[in-house]
C-alpha cells in the first residue's frame, strides 16, 4: 500500500490548493469561500520516485459552526490512517487559537508531523513565519501553493520519512459512481456498505460537496466507490461552489464503470432524477436504479411494481437499468446492491466475436428487413465489436445515415436478446465502406 499523508488546518489556509499541487490534478475544489472542503478527499502524488496518497481533509473549526464536530472527526480518522500529517498554516492572517489548539492535538501523535506555513510568496517574505515559532515548533516549513514556491524543498523532506511504496499489483476494481440529487441518502448508502462513518452524513441537502472516493471488498471483489455532489437542478445553482460541485459530479460519471442512481422513494420520481439518469446514459454507464428509504414507504399492493412503471415511463432510455428498492438506514436489500453490480459488469465487460455478431445482425436483418433508401433496400455488409465500458459495435452499411433510430433500436434489442445482455448500455454505430476501407 502506498503511504499516506493526511493535510490538516483550519477553513481556507490553503489546504486543497496545495493539494491540487501537490497532486498535479484539481480534484480538491478551491475557492476563496471558507470551509469549502467539508470531507476528506485522496489524490495519488510522486516525488523523487516515492509514490504517496495525499488526503486533503475539512477545516478544523470552532463548535459554533455547521458540521464542526463531523468534520472534527473526519480530521482524526484521517489522522489515524495516515503515515504522516501536514498542519498547514496560514503565513498572511498569522497564529490563531485554533492554531495553538491544533498543535497542542498533535504534540501526543507518534507519527511524523510537518508544520507548513503557507501564503509565502517568496525569500523576501519568510520574516513573516517568524511568530508562529510562539506555538513552540522546532521546524517550520514556509511555501506558497498557488505559486509553487518551495512545494519541491519541502516535499525533500517529507518523502525522507515515508516507506517506499510496495509494488504489488492490485486486482481490477470495478468503479462505482454513487449519484443523484441532494439529500436522497448516498452518503448514508456508501456508510451503510463499509460499515463505518466514512463520510459526513447529515440532513442538510448538499453536505457532500466534493467528489469521495473509498474502497471495498465484497466477498472476493474490490470495488471503488465514489460518493457525489448531489445534482440541483442549474436553475438553483446559485453558489459558484455548487456549480464546481456539479461538473465533479459529472466527472465522477465519466470515470465510473457503473452509476448507482439513488432516489429517494418517499419523495417519488422527479423531473431532476429522470435528468441525473440521463446523464449517466449519454456517459456510457452501467446503471442500477435505487429506490431509497422504501422503509419509510406505507406499503399498499402492487406499490413497488406501481414505482418500476412510473420509473420506467421516466427513464425510457434505461430500460435495460436493474431497479432495487432499499433503505440505506435499515440495510433492507443492501447486500443485494453487488449480486446487480456484479452482474451488470460482466455484461458490461462482455465481448461478442466478430463471427457471432455478424449470425447475430443477419438474423435481425431476415427477421426483419431494413427500411429503403431512396428506392434502394439499406445494406449491412458485416459489423464488428469496437470496445467494451460499455459494449460498442460498429456495422458497415451503404447507407449508414440514412438508419431511421427505430431500426437501431430494433437491432440493440436483438444484439441484447441474442448475447444476454440485457442490464449493460449498448452502443451502435453505423459506416460506410469507405470509411471502414480508410481505417475509420
Amino acid at each position: 500500500m502506498k503511504p499516506v499523508v493526511a493535510v490538516i488546518g483550519r477553513p481556507n489556509v490553503g489546504k486543497s490548493t496545495f493539494f491540487n499541487a501537490v497532486t498535479r490534478t484539481k480534484d480538491a475544489l478551491v475557492d476563496d469561500f471558507p470551509g469549502v472542503t467539508r470531507d476528506r478527499h485522496y489524490g495519488d502524488a510522486s516525488h523523487e520516485g516515492v509514490n504517496f496518497t495525499l488526503v486533503d481533509t475539512g477545516g478544523f473549526s470552532g463548535k459554533d459552526e455547521a458540521f464542526s464536530e463531523e468534520i472534527r472527526a473526519q480530521i482524526f480518522q484521517a489522522m489515524e490512517d495516515a503515515d504522516a500529517v501536514i498542519l498547514m498554516l496560514d503565513g498572511k492572517s498569522g497564529v490563531t487559537p485554533f492554531d495553538s489548539d491544533m498543535v497542542e492535538i498533535l504534540r501526543s501523535f507518534v507519527k511524523p508531523v510537518f508544520y507548513v506555513i503557507n501564503k509565502i510568496d517568496g525569500q523576501g517574505q519568510e520574516n513573516r513565519h517568524y511568530e508562529f515559532y510562539s506555538l513552540g515548533v522546532e521546524t517550520l516549513y514556509s511555501l506558497s501553493a498557488e505559486h509553487r514556491y518551495g512545494i519541491s524543498d519541502f516535499l525533500d523532506e517529507l518523502v525522507k520519512v515515508l516507506k517506499p511504496s510496495e509494488t504489488l499489483a492490485e486486482a481490477a476494481m470495478i468503479k462505482i459512481a454513487v449519484v443523484g440529487r441532494p439529500n436522497v441518502g448516498k452518503s448514508s448508502l456508501i456508510n451503510r456498505i463499509l460499515g463505518e462513518n466514512r463520510h459526513i452524513v447529515s440532513d442538510v441537502p448538499g453536505t457532500t460537496r466534493d467528489a469521495i472516493d473509498s474502497v471495498c471488498t465484497v466477498g472476493d471483489r474490490k470495488y471503488l466507490i465514489i460518493d457525489t455532489a448531489g445534482i440541483r437542478r442549474k436553475g438553483r445553482v446559485s453558489e459558484k461552489i455548487e456549480k464546481f460541485s456539479i461538473i465533479k459530479a459529472l466527472r465522477s460519471l465519466d470515470r465510473c464503470d457503473i452509476a448507482l442512481i439513488v432516489l429517494d422513494a418517499n419523495e417519488g420520481i422527479t423531473e431532476q432524477d429522470a435528468s441525473i439518469a440521463g446523464y449517466a446514459f449519454e456517459r456510457g454507464c452501467g446503471c442500477i436504479l435505487l429506490l431509497n428509504k422504501w422503509d419509510l414507504l406505507e406499503k399498499e399492493k402492487n406499490t413497488l411494481k406501481t414505482y418500476q412503471e412510473e420509473l420506467r415511463m421516466a427513464t425510457k432510455f434505461l430500460s435495460f437499468a436493474p431497479i432495487l428498492s432499499i433503505s440505506a438506514l435499515t440495510g433492507q436489500r443492501v447486500v443485494k446492491i453487488f449480486n446487480e453490480v456484479n452482474e451488470v459488469s460482466e455484461q458490461y465487460n462482455a465481448q461478442i466475436g466478430t463471427g457471432k455478431l455478424n449470425q447475430m445482425m443477419n438474423r435481425a436483418t431476415e427477421r426483419t428487413a431494413a427500411p429503403m433508401h431512396h428506392g434502394q433496400r439499406i445494406k449491412f455488409f458485416y459489423s464488428t465489436q469496437i470496445a467494451t465500458k460499455p459494449p460498442t459495435f460498429i456495422s458497415f452499411v451503404n447507407y449508414p445515415d440514412a438508419v431511421h433510430f427505430s431500426y437501431k433500436r430494433y437491432l440493440i434489442n436483438q444484439i441484447r436478446e441474442e448475447a444476454g445482455l440485457g442490464k449493460t448500455p449498448i452502443r451502435l454505430f453505423f459506416r460506410s465502406r469507405s470509411s471502414e476501407k480508410k481505417g475509420g
